[in-house]
């Protein structure tokens, strides 16, 4: 039996039966009908290609309510420490790694879906800057901080 495979020319959903796809490639598809899903529940409706960086900040902000990550805010008490000895009514919110990958496999599922590289909103600059201060504040909320890594070589010279 034949299936109809309608993922390219600008489709968001899979018809038919699909082939056995990977764990990646299975929540890529997943993520990518989610996706388009959320942009038709815009007023008005907005096409995958005509979305904007707005549309994919909102997304990704909708998440949060699936989240399981505490993140503590400014006047809790548990701000900044690592590993809080209580509970508090801080918000649960998706994690920055989770945020990440969701990116990297709607960015390749944009393109695998008839995207042009050059036109991909994933790849823009203002979702960077996003995910760059969400890693921040999740981690300066935990007591982390991230250095910034230096140009290092790490070629080793010996006999």
């Amino acid at each position: 039996m034949t299936s109809t495979n309608t993922r390219n020319k600008g489709k968001c959903i899979v018809e038919g039966p699909p082939p056995t796809l990977s764990r990646y490639e299975s929540q890529k598809s997943r993520d990518w009908n989610t996706f388009c899903q959320y942009l038709m529940t815009k007023m008005p409706p907005v096409h995958v290609w005509e979305c904007e960086s707005n549309h994919i900040l909102d997304f990704l902000q909708s998440r949060d309510q699936f989240g399981k990550t505490k993140v503590h805010i400014q006047g809790c008490v548990f701000f900044g420490q690592k590993e809080p000895p209580g509970e508090c009514n801080c918000p649960l919110k998706q994690a920055w790694g989770s945020l990440d990958a969701l990116i990297g496999r709607l960015r390749a599922a944009y393109e695998e879906n008839g995207g042009l590289t050059e036109k991909n909103p994933f790849a823009r600059g203002g979702i960077r800057i996003f995910l760059r201060e969400v890693r921040g504040s999740q981690a300066k909320a935990r007591g982390v901080l991230y250095k910034k890594k230096e140009a290092s070589c790490s070629c080793w010279y010996g006999n």
